[in-house]
C-alpha cells in the first residue's frame, strides 16, 4: 500500500485589515497545527514588496518555525536564487541544518518574486540576471 505524505506550502498571507506580524504568527501556528496532524513538510515562500504577503525572507521564517515545532521538515519553496550569492544561500541553509538536523529543505526558484522595480532594488547594481540562473544553481550545488 502506498503511503501518502501531506505537506503545506504557506505564503504568509496578510488578511484584509490584518498586519504582517499577524500573518507570520498565523504561519507559525499553522506549522504547529499541521505537525500535530502528522504532515511531513511545511514550506514557506519568498515574496518582496507585497502588501499581501509577509514572507520576504524564508530562511529567517524557517528558523522561527523550526524552533516552534519538533519533527516536521521545514523548507523554502523557494529562495529566489537570482537575487543572491549561491555561497550565502548555502551558508544560511547549512546553518539551519546545523541548528535543526534532518529537518531543513532548500527549494530555489528563478522568478523575481516581486515587481520589476523591487527586483532591481534586490539586484542593486549587479549585472547578473536570470540568464545566469543555471550557473548560480551549479555553484549552489557545489557548496
Amino acid at each position: 500500500m502506498a503511503v501518502v505524505r501531506l505537506s503545506v506550502l504557506d505564503q504568509s498571507p496578510i488578511r484584509s485589515g490584518g498586519t504582517a506580524a499577524q500573518a507570520l504568527a498565523e504561519s507559525i501556528e499553522l506549522a504547529r497545527h499541521v505537525e500535530q496532524l502528522g504532515y511531513s513538510r511545511f514550506w514557506v515562500e519568498e515574496h518582496h514588496g507585497s502588501d499581501s504577503f509577509a514572507g520576504c525572507s524564508p530562511e529567517v521564517l524557517l528558523a522561527r518555525i523550526a524552533a516552534e515545532t519538533r519533527n516536521i521538515r521545514v523548507g523554502s519553496g523557494g529562495v529566489m536564487l537570482m537575487h543572491y550569492s549561491p555561497y550565502k544561500v548555502a551558508e544560511n541553509f547549512l546553518l539551519l541544518q546545523t541548528l535543526y538536523p534532518g529537518r531543513i529543505d532548500l527549494g530555489v526558484g528563478r522568478a523575481p518574486g516581486s515587481d520589476g522595480l523591487t527586483a532591481q532594488a534586490l539586484a542593486y547594481g549587479s549585472p547578473i540576471g536570470v540568464d545566469y540562473f543555471l550557473n548560480k544553481l551549479q555553484d549552489l550545488r557545489a557548496q
